[in-house]
This record gives C-alpha cells, sequence and structure tokens, in this order.
C-alpha cells in the first residue's frame, strides 16, 4: 500500500481519531479480555482466549492498516485545486455518450467513495477515466461491457 491516497481535511482527520481509538481503547479492552480468559484455566481448551486472542490479531491488523494509510495521506485543499482539468476534490459534470445521460460526481480519495452520495473514488475505472480531462474532452472508460464515453460538461468545486 505505498500508493499515495488523496483525502479531505476531514477524512484525514477523522482516519486519526479511528486510530487513536484503536490504540487506546480498543487495545487495552483486547489485552484485558485475553487476561481475563487466561484466568479462566487451562488455554488449549479455552475457546474465550482463543477468540479473545483472534480479536486481537484483527485489531492489530486493522490498526497496521491504518497506520499505513494515514502515512500515505496527501491532504488535498479544495483552495488550491485548477479548475481547468478534472482532479481530486473536484465536482465534474458527464455526458454518457451512447445514452445521453448527465451525471455529477465528485472525485474523491477510496477513503471517502460513496456512489449513493456522488462520490467516486479517484482509483475507480471513471475516476481515472476523468482525472486530468479538461472541460469538452472525451474520457474512454473500460468497463466490463466494453468502453464507455464521457463527454466532460462541466468541472467545479
Amino acid at each position: 500500500m505505498s500508493d499515495v491516497m488523496y483525502v479531505s481535511k476531514e477524512a484525514f482527520e477523522k482516519m486519526k481519531e479511528e486510530l487513536h481509538h484503536m490504540k487506546s481503547v480498543e487495545r487495552p479492552a483486547a489485552s484485558r479480555a485475553i487476561a481475563e480468559a487466561r484466568e479462566k484455566g487451562d488455554l488449549k481448551e479455552n475457546a474465550e482466549y482463543d477468540a479473545a486472542k483472534e480479536h486481537q490479531g484483527i485489531l492489530e491488523a486493522k490498526m497496521k492498516l491504518l497506520e499505513t494509510q494515514v502515512a500515505s495521506a496527501r491532504i488535498v485543499d479544495p483552495n488550491n485545486i485548477d479548475l481547468a482539468k478534472v482532479s481530486v476534490l473536484t465536482k465534474v459534470t458527464i455526458t454518457n455518450m451512447a445514452t445521453k445521460k448527465t451525471v455529477t460526481y465528485q472525485i474523491v480519495g477510496e477513503k471517502e467513495a460513496d456512489l449513493k452520495a456522488g462520490k467516486i473514488s479517484v482509483g475507480s475505472p471513471i475516476g481515472k477515466g476523468l482525472l486530468g480531462k479538461a472541460k469538452g474532452e472525451i474520457a474512454e472508460v473500460q468497463a466490463p461491457n466494453g468502453v464507455i464515453k464521457f463527454r466532460v460538461e462541466d468541472i467545479g468545486i
């Protein structure tokens, strides 16, 4: 996961808070659960101990992933975005050339993607296809059923 992850300041702060919560609340709770289960006797046949150890392992893996994401995150400032081309945090209105349907998406980092809210990931096929395109340009996006062409109608914040 050495790729740079683009996030808004709010998403970055949320990631840091989640990591802090895991380290300061969830990790000590997992350690206490292991200690309590250990006190109950034979570890070979102690399902509670096994479950507590497994939970701790999953928690440590999640923390490691989140630490990597925080380390590789780059905060994108909306005030410094060039609206001449599609980039992270821009809202882009596109028209599907085949169906003539027009939609507006905001291009966001992977952590913030939410299709229902109109936010698509910069790493998604459409996000990749639109990145760097200017108003009026045609983006060709490779989809499972073939190439889809989108015309960039407008770029904004």
